[in-house]
């Protein structure tokens, strides 16, 4: 009797622990998505309102995402106008106390080319991904119930990735040479990128920072021409999407140029070569090798 009240009581041990509910921490971007996991690790659950292949510009939220959000530990987003549909949802959450990260602030956000507006997409520098990556980590180690050491041990292990893949990066992009360091791509994306490592935007073919404008005839002429006068080899676009308008510069203005498929605002899904933001930026580095022409 006394062994069978011994198993009892493990057991009601065993399910009371189960049945605690670690706290959640809601991410908007898959790519923040990765990255917030890799840093609170399984101190809390990450829950990730985009999926593969998803742009954040068109994204909308459900009604349970937004009680979701409501209900979060914490929620962390891109910022800087990225998500257009998800910001009055996450303003929502921070009237209702929740506490929120806008994770382009934290990187330290660069104007667009031209223009005094900020770009959101700070992720396709490491560097800045690595500011953006203390950020969360403080905000994550103040949240009840996790164990901020354990927090600051998962974000000072992934900054360690990050440096890692900031210098293969860099070693791999020195093989391309200067000349034909010239960015065109189906909207402007790779600002960051561009300044960290010594490459020129020429251009994109969807005006401004959101795949929801449309070029114009006049926006497609311009282009064209600076194609022409720089001697771009390959156009780079996003790969989860349709790359018609890419296709049809490149045919309509009488163009021989290729074009890559890049993964820019999204995660590939799981086995697609880009499924993490350490492959993602990997994978995207060997397209434009490839692209551009680098020496052996």
């Amino acid at each position: 009797m006394r062994i069978l009240l011994i198993v009892v009581m493990l057991l009601l041990a065993g399910c009371s622990a189960g049945g605690e509910r670690r706290p959640e921490v809601v991410v908007t971007t898959n790519i923040l998505g990765d990255v917030t996991r890799m840093i609170v690790g399984d101190e809390a659950e990450v829950t990730v309102l985009m999926k593969a292949g998803a742009d954040p510009h068109s994204f909308g939220v459900s009604a349970r995402d937004a009680a979701r959000l409501e209900r979060a530990s914490l929620v962390v987003h891109n910022g800087l106008g990225l998500e257009e549909g998800v910001l009055r949802h996450v303003r929502a959450a921070e009237e209702a106390g929740v506490p929120a990260l806008a994770a382009a602030e934290a990187a330290g956000p660069l104007p667009y080319a031209g223009g005094d507006r900020p770009d959101p997409h700070f992720w396709t520098d490491p560097g800045r991904m690595a500011r953006a990556v203390d950020a969360i980590a403080a905000r994550a180690e103040r949240i009840d119930g996790v164990d901020p050491a354990a927090v600051r041990a998962g974000a000072a292990a992934y900054r360690r990735q990050l440096e890692q893949l900031d210098a293969w990066m860099e070693r791999r992009l020195a093989t391309i040479p200067p000349a034909r360091r010239k960015l065109v791509t189906n909207h402007h994306v790779f600002g960051y990128f561009a300044e960290r490592y010594g490459f020129e935007v020429v251009g994109a073919v969807i005006p401004g920072g959101t795949t929801l404008a449309s070029p114009s005839a006049s926006d497609l002429k311009d282009l064209a021409d600076a194609i022409r006068e720089h001697d771009v080899p390959a156009i780079f676009a996003d790969s989860p999407q349709p790359d018609r308008l890419v296709q049809v510069l490149a045919s309509e203005a009488g163009l021989e140029v290729e074009v890559v498929g890049l993964f820019t605002e999204s995660l590939s899904a799981a086995g697609g070569g880009a499924d993490t933001y350490l492959r993602m930026m990997r994978a995207n580095t060997d397209a434009m090798v490839s692209g551009l022409g680098a020496t052996p």
